[in-house]
């Protein structure tokens, strides 16, 4: 990976575009920045990724709360 701290770009080697594609989203996670990759089509990812599962929606919501919490720790 190469930074143009000019431009303020971020290069990513082929390899990793191939295997990622070249759309992200960049988080600040205060002590780094992640790159998350971001499909041409956001909602038939999400369609595809959920079609199996079987909880409510407020139950998903609710499970990503306990899981946001646990990880920023007490």
């Amino acid at each position: 990976m190469d930074v143009d701290a000019e431009d303020g770009r971020v290069y990513l080697p082929k390899h990793l575009r191939e295997k990622f594609g070249d759309r992200f989203e960049l988080v600040d996670r205060g002590d780094r920045l992640v790159l998350i990759p971001v499909d041409e089509d956001p909602l038939a990812a999400l369609r595809e990724e959920f079609r199996n599962v079987d909880a409510s929606a407020e139950e998903l919501k609710q499970g990503a709360l306990d899981e946001a919490l646990d990880e920023a720790g007490p």
